[in-house]
């Protein structure tokens, strides 16, 4: 069956789209992640324009990471007031982000660098994740105890010490406003490069280098990424036109249903066996994105419709 996509311009089978959506809303169940960052290149795969499959992707994120906000917010675990400095710095970033995507498809060149930071960005966290679930593996094999310490991570320490300190009191921090600021910033810029939410950065940034405890990071993350990606969402939708509801509502019902029975699977495997495999997956979309970079195309030039008539 197939529908028409309006602000891609293209028909698509129905069922590939909500399969797509399925497929992510599973990893996402099984893994804990919001899933943008297959999402959107999964999109691409299909053959959804790089900019609407990106800001399409985030209009998703809205409204999948608000359900998760709202019960960590009912369980106490946002700091609002440090979300508050993060936001802000998300929504100063995602505003540079979406002219950034703006000046990119003017030049033409937005797919290209859309996938070198996609290749860059999923081959660290997806490696990093890689090699920290193959040692967990092998020390759990040879039943050894790493000792645990509890003292505070050296870049914790560092970034207290600069200017514009503030206190946390639901975090328990008292720290500079600067690094948080700067995160934001960031994930924003990330949000509209990419339709990601940012989460698989936020929240590693948030425990070992702010310092926050783990269930705080978590709820406060999903605060800030509904309001940073709602504003990319608005943003893309006026300055670039770029939206696809349709294409984003079809995609959140796959997810919907797809997170019910990834979250099953999920509580029968370990944790390390979990962040195994998110790590071979997200290593695999990195060889397929890079291959795209680097093989020759089919047809080295394509001939697009002009804009405003013409002949």
């Amino acid at each position: 069956m197939e529908i028409y996509l309006p602000i891609a311009g293209m028909s698509i089978n129905f069922f590939l789209v909500i399969g797509l959506g399925v497929l992510v809303g599973f990893l996402s169940g099984m893994f804990g992640v919001g899933g943008g960052f297959l999402l959107t290149p999964l999109m691409m795969m299909v053959g959804i324009p790089p900019a609407v499959a990106a800001a399409s992707d985030s209009n998703q994120i809205v409204a999948a990471a608000s359900s998760g906000a709202f019960a960590h917010w009912r369980l106490g675990n946002v700091d609002f007031k440090l979300g508050l400095i993060i936001l802000i710095g998300g929504i100063t970033g995602g505003t540079i982000g979406v002219q950034l995507v703006k000046v990119l498809r003017s030049l033409g060149n937005f797919e290209f660098v859309m996938k070198v930071v996609y290749v860059l960005m999923l081959g660290l966290v997806g490696g990093a994740m890689f090699i920290e679930s193959l040692n967990t593996i092998r020390r759990s094999k040879a039943k050894t105890v790493e000792p645990v310490t509890s003292a505070q991570p050296k870049l914790t320490k560092v970034f207290s010490k600069l200017p514009l300190k503030m206190h946390f009191h639901r975090s328990g921090l008292h720290t500079s406003a600067i690094f948080p600021f700067g995160i934001g910033a960031i994930v924003g810029v990330l949000a509209a490069l990419l339709g990601v939410g940012g989460g698989f950065i936020m929240v590693p940034a948030m425990i070992y280098i702010i310092g926050m405890p783990t269930i705080v990071a978590i709820g406060t993350d999903l605060f800030q990424i509904v309001l940073t990606s709602a504003n990319v969402t608005l943003q893309q939708a006026f300055v670039n036109k770029t939206v696809d509801i349709l294409l984003a509502l079809i995609l959140l019902a796959g997810s919907t249903i797809g997170a019910q029975f990834g979250a099953l699977v999920g509580k029968r495997l370990k944790g390390e066996q979990i962040r195994i495999l998110l790590a071979v997956i997200v290593l695999a979309m990195t060889v397929k994105l890079f291959l795209d970079l680097v093989i020759e195309p089919d047809y080295l030039v394509s001939l697009a419709p002009a804009k405003g008539g013409g002949h």
